[in-house]
């Protein structure tokens, strides 16, 4: 069955890598920023959407994530906390996920006197609010939490101990993000080790700033998924007709399952690619590399699951056993517990087959 829009918005979506402060609505940006009286980047909805857009829309990395700036300073408070985390869950209802991870760096939220703690616990409440009123509306969806550790920032054993002390309560596990030319993943090596020593799962940001090493790096750190990784085609040799050679990177993240979380939008607009049809995400694919999608920056990209989900099925000519499949594939690849995976497969199954 060829993917309409519509079919692809009614499927069942896994959504593993969203970060919070990128995925604020346009109306929140504005909200947020008269109860602060800052200036808001525009004075309509329309105006802010279209401002996030066309900045992050540059072609470079670093000016991509200059937007954040305006995010982050007006997520300073409980209240702002966990209005944006519960407007998270409610989106992703809206489109049909029923697994989302968000991400995000407590450290970027403490200018008005937050404790680490607090911040995290602003963050939940907001999740537990929307995913309380999902199922009440018949749309349940399963919300997580993954603590970001910046890597431009000194190694702070202080989110280990968060990290772990929330394991269990909405946490799932830690996340590394920010440039990655410059500053490895081993740098961290210590935290992330009290965090896997301890139940919690690890997925590093590597292969989109940065080149294959920056990947060996994060698969030696013990990531069990990898933040876009897009770049491990430069370790795939294809000879046409189908016939693709893996180099020893490349072999290594397939035979261990180590998940990709590609996000097409943003990787053209941070220069990954110049288009969809350059984009990797077809040799990934068409390798084996386990590969899942997810939208990075809704608000940046002007995206959603359904619009990622259907731009990709577009260039690859997917049916809907291919969409299935990589649905299945981030619900293997998420961070949640056995008895959660199980009851999310069998919604996923049943929701595909009533789809046809």
């Amino acid at each position: 069955m060829s993917l309409s829009p519509d079919l692809v918005r009614m499927a069942p979506k896994v959504a593993l890598h969203d970060h919070l402060d990128g995925g604020l609505r346009p109306a929140t940006v504005l909200d947020l920023s008269r109860q602060e009286g800052t200036q808001a980047p525009g004075r309509t909805e329309e105006e802010i959407a279209d401002w996030f857009f066309r900045t992050a829309d540059s072609g470079s990395l670093s000016r991509y994530l200059e937007t954040f700036d305006v995010t982050v300073g007006l997520m300073q408070t409980a209240p702002a906390l966990t209005r944006v985390a519960r407007e998270f869950v409610e989106d992703m209802a809206a489109d049909h996920v029923v697994y989302a991870e968000t991400r995000w760096a407590p450290q970027q939220h403490l200018r008005a006197g937050l404790t680490l703690d607090q911040a995290v616990a602003a963050v939940q409440q907001g999740l537990t609010e929307g995913m309380d009123a999902a199922r009440s509306a018949g749309t349940p969806v399963v919300a997580r939490q993954l603590i970001t550790v910046m890597r431009q920032l000194d190694p702070d054993p202080e989110l280990a101990r968060l990290t772990v002390s929330w394991l269990g309560r909405g946490v799932v596990g830690m996340d590394l993000a920010g440039p990655e030319a410059g500053f490895p993943a081993s740098r961290f090596s210590d935290l992330f080790d009290a965090v896997r020593t301890n139940g919690g799962h690890l997925t590093i940001h590597a292969g989109e700033g940065d080149g294959l090493e920056s990947i060996q790096n994060a698969i030696d750190c013990g990531a069990e998924r990898l933040g876009h990784g897009v770049r491990l085609v430069d370790d795939i040799t294809s000879y046409g007709s189908g016939v693709m050679s893996l180099g020893p990177i490349a072999t290594d993240v397939r035979g261990k399952v180590i998940t990709l979380e590609v996000c097409p939008s943003s990787n053209i607009q941070t220069g990954v690619c110049r288009t969809l049809a350059d984009h990797p995400i077809g040799p990934l694919w068409r390798a084996g590399i386990p590969v899942t999608i997810s939208c990075d920056n809704r608000l940046m990209s002007a995206t959603s699951m359904t619009r990622e989900l259907t731009l990709v099925a577009e260039q690859l000519d997917w049916e809907l056993a291919d969409l299935r499949q990589i649905t299945l594939a981030g619900l293997e690849a998420a961070f949640c517990d056995e008895e959660t995976f199980e009851d999310l497969d069998r919604t996923v199954t049943e929701q595909f087959d009533a789809l046809g």
